[in-house]
């Protein structure tokens, strides 16, 4: 067997360099053939004592011999650094990812909510945290964790609830398994999320003999399960034996690459389609199937009806509280659940007699054949297209609030949803926008919507932009259209971790960001209200020391568009006023105009924060004090125990 000797950081880098996903679905545009991409085409770091001299000597060597081998990219933190691996994989649909390499202690910690974020959300991202001395030989070491009751705990010890996949390497050896069965969890349809590596900085450092055979090519083909016949032919039978059918897409349709067979079997059938979060982009908003989205920030079209559905169709969805609206969006007595999932987890959702544990793609190629001739009565075909218009208009009085002197969010939206291309990505992630983008964004094109809400997580939007930015050039570079990133943020969630900005900067990224202030925590604020504590601490305001409290001060003098300007960033301020929209309009318009390799964009406009989004007509569990001497908390509880009487187990 012939052998190389080298580092293991130096195997590590090579081995990732050589790693190729295959996919018989989702091949470039019009070529007919399959899928062929590396795996990891990048990796961020942050050097620290932990990697400078293992994974940061192993970069730079290849940086010297072979710059295409494992491009090397700066970031400005570590989670930071894990978001971009997220948004890059989400919008490559699960089948590439980054790599992340940072020091010990503090630059490992910074990872976890990173790799929360990529479990919550079954997206893969590669995480390769430095670890201490294997050998001891030096302990304590700076930034080392020491714990008394077991002296083998170090902080990386943490990711393990938090990975799909840990390991450490404490041997040299140990590389080839750790890596071999991390990437096959990587690219697993059902159990993906984050692998974390731990890599102890002197065994980076060390060197052993790697065969050939290690550092060779390798394939890495996605699972693609059929359904089992017997489901699909009962699966059949429920749906002619239903009188008021619904699906609820989730990502697990754009994943399958399955959008256009769920249109065709929604045309067939006429069964209507409501979409989850991860789900938007499953048709088009305009679509006569097409509800919208469902649950707690859904249209009143979806909800409607999953409310009185006999049979729910779930495809590719993990029916998280939002989507259910809390266990009370499903409220016909008899409603049962047909499941089909990649995920085993996901498939036997709410006890469900038909868990059909498949690609969502295959599955509806199947029932579709299955299913040839029957269609929906058209008693429910009148209530979908009733339900749709009254929905429509509604959307249409929300985006034209104009308010003076500052406008409404739901405006901003309905602006900038229209000044974007059918192909552009809208980036979101958390805080009142997230909501409002699901119930009133009007999809276009499965790749056009990206609101990481499985973790939610403040400051996702300008690192996973940045991600999805990266991805979408590639996809440019390859072929497919060009695609404008449009991350929409508030102050709040901007302020997290808008320093990847910096990142944007250095790299010559055009990502265009639409920064609403409305000098606060807007959503929390207003389910603070709906809970009767008042928006208790979620406004910025100065520090009132009589009575210490932060909600009755004078707004904070903060310039954010100024704070964007410092970091190297092109900002357009909107004006408060009657042409605050338009001009908003203008503004994206002439940042969509911009050459690719210019600096990122960022566009200021003020909100108003009390104005609400339209009314889901569905509810969301979050407790209220049972006891309470504020009159506003105790009204609240009256609402929440009405409400919690809807809740049921949903056994189907």
């Amino acid at each position: 067997m012939t052998t190389r000797t080298m580092t293991v950081a130096q195997a590590l880098v090579e081995f990732l360099g050589r790693q190729y996903t295959v996919d018989t679905v989702g091949g470039p545009a019009g070529s007919g053939t399959e899928y062929r991409e590396r795996l990891i085409p990048g990796m961020f770091g942050i050097f620290g004592h932990g990697n400078v001299a293992g994974v940061g000597q192993a970069l730079k060597q290849w940086q010297v011999a072979d710059p295409a081998l494992m491009p090397y990219y700066q970031g400005r933190n570590e989670q930071a650094q894990a978001h971009q691996a997220v948004g890059y994989a989400r919008h490559t649909r699960r089948r590439q990812t980054f790599a992340v390499s940072t020091s010990i202690g503090p630059g490992s910690s910074n990872l976890l909510t990173g790799a929360a974020l990529a479990t919550a959300n079954r997206l893969p991202a590669l995480l390769l945290p430095s670890d201490t001395f294997a050998t001891r030989a030096a302990d304590p070491v700076l930034q080392q964790l020491e714990q008394p009751h077991g002296y083998d705990i170090t902080v990386n010890d943490a990711f393990r609830p938090l990975s799909k996949y840990f390991d450490r390497v404490n041997r040299p050896e140990q590389l080839f398994s750790a890596l071999l069965n991390g990437l096959r969890v990587l690219t697993d349809p059902a159990e993906t999320g984050a692998v974390t590596i731990a890599l102890p900085q002197d065994v980076q450092a060390e060197v052993f003999d790697v065969p050939e055979e290690f550092l060779a090519e390798r394939e890495w083909r996605i699972r693609r399960p059929e359904p089992e016949a017997e489901n699909i032919v009962e699966a059949a039978r429920r749906i002619r034996a239903a009188e008021r059918p619904v699906i609820i897409a989730g990502g697990g349709v754009l994943y399958a690459f399955a959008t256009e067979q769920l249109r065709a079997f929604a045309e067939a059938t006429g069964i209507p389609v409501g979409w989850t979060q991860a789900g938007v982009g499953s048709l088009a908003w305009d679509h006569p199937q097409a509800l919208g989205a469902v649950g707690s920030t859904g249209t009143t079209a979806a909800n409607a009806l999953v409310r009185d559905a006999d049979l729910v169709i779930g495809i590719g969805t993990r029916y998280e509280d939002f989507t259910t609206a809390s266990r009370t969006a499903f409220q016909n007595p008899g409603v049962q659940f047909v499941n089909i999932n990649v995920a085993p987890i996901d498939a036997y959702k709410h006890g469900t007699s038909l868990p059909i544990v498949a690609d969502a793609r295959k599955a509806l190629l199947a029932l579709t054949t299955a299913l040839g001739g029957y269609r929906v009565g058209a008693d429910l075909e009148r209530v979908v297209a009733d339900e749709k218009a009254r929905w429509d208009e509604t959307v249409d009085a929300a985006f034209a609030q104009d308010n003076e002197p500052l406008v409404s969010q739901n405006a901003i939206i309905g602006a900038v949803n229209r000044a974007m291309d059918p192909r552009d990505v809208v980036i979101c992630a958390a805080g009142s926008l997230p909501g409002d983008l699901h119930k009133m964004w009007r999809i276009r094109g499965p790749f056009g919507y990206h609101v990481e809400y499985a973790y939610s997580c403040m400051g996702y939007e300008i690192p996973g932009g940045l991600g999805v930015k990266r991805a979408a050039l590639d996809a440019t570079r390859r072929g497919d259209e060009n695609r404008d990133v449009v991350v929409m943020v508030g102050d709040g969630s901007y302020l997290m971790m808008h320093t990847e900005l910096v990142t944007a900067v250095a790299e010559g990224l055009k990502l265009i960001t639409v920064l609403i202030q409305n000098h606060g925590y807007a959503s929390i604020g207003a389910l603070s209200e709906q809970l009767g504590s008042q928006r208790f601490g979620t406004k910025y305001r100065t520090l009132d020391r009589e009575h210490h409290t932060f909600d009755d001060g004078e707004k904070l003098p903060i310039d954010l568009a100024a704070n964007a300007e410092s970091l190297g960033v092109t900002v357009y301020r909107i004006e408060p006023g009657p042409n605050a929209i338009a001009d908003l309009e203008a503004a994206i318009g002439k940042a969509k105009a911009a050459p690719e390799g210019t600096r990122p964009i960022v566009i200021h406009i003020e909100s108003d924060p009390l104005v609400d989004a339209p009314s889901s007509e569905s509810w969301w569990d979050v407790p209220v004090s049972g006891a309470s001497e504020l009159e506003s908390t105790k009204a609240a509880f009256a609402t929440y125990i009405d409400h919690k009487a809807q809740q049921r187990t949903l056994l189907g």
